[in-house]
């Protein structure tokens, strides 16, 4: 019974994490749709709100190496995560305050809000694929 209780609060927490990527997207979709208007189209946001989600389900709370392996090598799938992490939250942050604070910033901060934010997904994406590989 708590085996099956433990894996269906696992599966919240990661379809949460999911969601909160999905809105990220959403945010990081907005604000460059807006400023890039080649990218003003549902499909953008709907592709920005999908590499939220799998990037977020997948690459936050990924398996980490065995003990015993953790001191002899460096976990590259850790190191991804947190640093795909990081760079897909600060296009988040980034994006939420040039719409809530309503700034025009330079086209080149547009850009690299938007490189941000798909280098750190896919940088989550092969992350939680390389963590899950290894089990």
């Amino acid at each position: 019974m708590r085996y099956g209780v433990r894996k269906s609060a696992h599966l919240l927490e990661r379809c949460g994490l999911a969601l909160a990527g999905a809105a990220c997207g959403l945010f990081v979709g907005a604000y460059v749709g807006s400023a890039i208007p080649m990218l003003t189209t549902q499909g953008f946001l709907v592709l920005m709100m999908l590499l939220g989600a799998v990037g977020f389900y997948l690459g936050i709370d990924t398996p980490q190496l065995p003990f015993d392996q953790a001191h002899e090598q460096i976990d590259a799938a850790e190191f991804l995560s947190s640093a795909g992490t990081l760079c897909a939250s600060v296009a988040a942050f980034v994006s939420v305050a040039v719409i809530v604070l309503r700034e025009e910033p330079n086209i080149v901060w547009t850009w690299l809000v938007l490189l941000g934010w798909i280098a750190g997904v896919a940088m989550q994406i092969v992350a939680g694929t390389k963590a899950r590989w290894r089990k």
